[in-house]
């Protein structure tokens, strides 16, 4: 009876020690880990799209002003008109949009309303978007965005063509566009003056 009794323990001590042993290695690994950036364990496959945006020289001033109405720190796509666009579909005008006072107010104004209708709370990248297989999301204001890409490779959102894209600023994806996304509504609103002759 006793041999039974020693056996057990000796068992259980076994047991205790081999458990022990496990965690303390389990811990003492943990612990000595380095900190490890997500973008090292996720590589990211840049290709000859992505450019990184320094100074606004890229976007434009009205592109800038857009950017500067989201949060930094969060992932969205945007689909910013060039600055060519911003001049030619919104009749903006960036001498006169930089004079303080009422046009200033009402080009941020345009701008967003802009943005509502052209960011998406999610990372997009041309790589994503099959050929010619339309895909739907909602922008921030919920209008509907039809993402595709042509047969060329080239990037279309509700009809309207990508100069640039993949363009990287911070974790914000900006695809600069040829156009300006809007509703019809919108566009009407901001659209030129008919003026009816006799």
């Amino acid at each position: 009876m006793k041999r039974s009794s020693f056996s057990r323990n000796v068992i259980a001590y076994v047991g205790v020690l081999i458990t022990v042993s496990c965690l303390s290695v389990i811990i003492i690994s943990v612990l000595r880990l380095p900190d490890v950036k997500m973008n090292l364990i996720m590589p990211r496959k840049l290709n000859h799209h992505v450019l990184q945006v320094e100074n606004g020289h890229v976007i434009g001033k009205f592109g800038e002003m857009m950017l500067d109405m989201l949060p930094q720190d969060l992932v969205f796509t945007v689909f910013m008109p060039s600055q060519k666009a911003f001049e030619r579909d919104l009749r903006l005008n960036l001498s006169e949009s930089l004079v303080l006072g009422e046009k200033f107010d009402n080009t941020y104004a345009i701008i967003s309303r802009i943005l509502g209708f052209s960011v998406v709370p999610r990372r997009i990248v041309l790589g994503s978007v099959d050929v010619e297989k339309e895909k739907y999301y909602d922008s921030l204001s919920g209008f509907g965005l039809f993402v595709s890409k042509d047969k060329k490779g080239v990037l279309v959102i509700n009809r309207v063509r990508s100069e640039r894209v993949d363009v990287m600023r911070g974790k914000i994806v900006l695809h600069i566009m040829d156009g300006v996304i809007m509703d019809a509504d919108f566009e009407q609103s901001v659209g030129p003056d008919f003026v009816e002759e006799d």
